[in-house]
């Protein structure tokens, strides 16, 4: 156990300020939601007025979450739960890959394991690590929610519901670094597993069933296939139920002890699911160029991120007859949207645009997700070799951009298109395909700044490339939802690249906001590629 302490308190420092980014990150996203309400839905009617809406709206559920009444504190989990237990899943399974399969494929778990050490020392302290970031995690959201005037034990199961679901994830990528052959396999398998438990707690929330006061919403039953789901049932503003948390525990234990398991019965860098084989003894034309080998390397990864956006738009599409039914069967939530919603806009339309808005977060992370990959090119020592052929700098970074601008594009374009034959298809209304695939378009040139400006910090300061790129994305989600309801100034929300896309289909096309965000993210490309031929390869 000793042993077992000590390499979890190295992993902690080694983690430091990772970890603390996270976690301040996605307490400051529940306050904010939390002073949101309490500013801008003081009033009982006012709360009542936002609850009836999103009962009747299968738009609202699947992006937010269960109504569950109209307190403030009810409100705020149902606004802000949803995403602050996504960024718990996807911290915990970052850390857990990080330190499992990343550093067997680095050699530092070889190093670990040259002491006297258990071939599970290592996957023990991290679980540790995992559990206590995530203890860590509820009582700072808590904090959070008491610091905003919300009720001091709904707070702390609140904190409680988002740390489970990040615990989960932790066994959950705990069990995925022994199945997968290496960190970037684990990484994106993980990533995809977070974003299923977010679709499928979305999709069973819209199919849920409201109560005759539409203050009160339950959920249809593929909310219980996902640990989001279960955390919000916590319910922790009105019936707080501890019971899902022990339901997300067990589990949690379950799938770690299977990881323990399997970690015993495989040596060091193998796994359960083989590499591929090598290939061709020589490569093909495409192979000959920084941008053909950049592509190589990154395709499984952009077909990843192009499965889950195809998802994503099918799901926009899908739910569109449900949209439909409901803004029938309702004629007072259609009347209560128009007077909160400026202009005729249809239901169908509100729906569709929201989850283009999130297809085109998914499109950034995307391609901040390729950037990443020259800086584990470099850490490793890979890009030392490449570049030690007849191969300028510039060619390097240059094929990893052009690969990661090929990324946000294919995400995007494939959520587009995915709505847009899902809505044909089901004749559900609203606007046409074309209409709809080019509102998924319009959110690339803003996608577009996030890879650029990760790629800066990489030329400046490579070590905290992951960090920042990954925080930069989160404060402009942050500012785009709840920078109206804060009252934030104008200056301030415009900082986010995504408050210059079009909320197209709903808002006309903003071609003066997408060339402009065109043109700074080929400016801040171009000052990246400046910068990193002026400064020395680390490790």
């Amino acid at each position: 156990m000793p042993a077992v302490l000590r390499l979890a308190l190295l992993q902690a420092r080694q983690d430091r300020g990772t970890l603390a980014g996270w976690i301040l990150g996605i307490a400051v996203l529940g306050y904010s939601a939390a002073i949101a309400v309490t500013t801008q839905f003081g009033g009982d009617n006012e709360r009542a007025a936002l609850i009836s809406v999103a009962a009747s709206s299968p738009a609202f559920l699947f992006l937010r979450g269960l109504p569950d009444g109209i307190s403030s504190g009810a409100v705020t989990f149902f606004q802000g739960y949803s995403f602050t237990a996504v960024m718990a899943g996807l911290m915990s399974a970052s850390l857990m890959i990080r330190h499992t399969r990343a550093d067997e494929d680095q050699g530092r778990a070889e190093l670990v394991g040259s002491a006297q050490v258990t071939r599970i020392t290592s996957l023990y302290s991290t679980l540790l690590l995992g559990t206590c970031a995530n203890v860590i995690l509820a009582g700072v959201v808590a904090t959070g929610f008491i610091m905003a005037g919300l009720p001091l034990r709904g707070s702390l199961l609140a904190g409680v519901a988002v740390g489970a679901v990040g615990l989960f994830f932790v066994a959950t990528a705990a069990l995925i670094a022994q199945v997968m052959p290496s960190a970037r396999s684990a990484n994106g398998t993980t990533v995809a597993l977070v974003g299923g438990a977010y679709l499928l707690r979305g999709t069973g929330d819209a199919l849920g069933s409201a109560d005759l006061s539409l203050m009160h919403v339950a959920a249809a039953w593929p909310s219980l296939l996902s640990p989001i789901g279960w955390g919000q049932r916590i319910r922790p503003f009105t019936e707080m139920d501890t019971q899902p948390v022990l339901v997300i525990g067990a589990v949690a234990l379950v799938l770690a002890g299977v990881a323990v398991a399997l970690r015993n019965g495989r040596d060091l860098g193998a796994s359960y699911i083989p590499a591929h084989e090598m290939g061709a003894p020589r490569a093909g034309a495409g192979m000959a160029s920084m941008l053909g080998l950049a592509w190589r390397l990154q395709r499984g990864s952009t077909a990843g991120w192009s499965i889950t956006a195809v998802a994503l738009g099918a799901v926009a599409g899908g739910l569109g007859p449900v949209v439909r039914d409901a803004l029938e069967g309702n004629p007072s939530v259609a009347e209560l949207m128009n007077r909160i919603v400026p202009g005729d806009a249809d239901m169908v339309d509100l729906f569709t645009t929201a989850m283009l808005g999130i297809a085109g977060v998914l499109a950034a992370a995307a391609g901040v997700e390729a950037v990443l990959r020259l800086r584990a090119e470099e850490a490793e020592g890979r890009a030392e070799l490449l570049l030690s052929v007849p191969a300028s700098r510039f060619r390097w970074l240059g094929g990893g951009l052009a690969v990661a601008v090929m990324t946000t594009m294919v995400v995007g374009v494939a959520a587009g298109a995915s709505a847009a034959v899902v809505l044909a298809w089901g004749q559900a209304g609203g606007s046409s395909p074309g209409t709809v695939f080019a509102a998924a378009v319009a959110h690339i040139p803003a996608a577009l700044v996030f890879p650029a400006m990760t790629a800066l910090v990489f030329a400046l300061a490579p070590r905290w490339s992951s960090p920042v790129g990954w925080s930069t994305l989160a404060v402009a989600l942050v500012l785009g939802q709840f920078g109206e309801l804060l009252g934030l100034p104008g200056w301030l929300q415009d900082l986010s690249p995504f408050h210059h896309s079009s909320a197209m289909p709903v808002e006309p096309l903003n071609f003066q906001g997408a060339v402009a965000m065109t043109a700074v993210a080929a400016v801040v490309a171009g000052m990246a590629a400046y910068l990193f031929r002026r400064r020395d390869l680390t490790a």
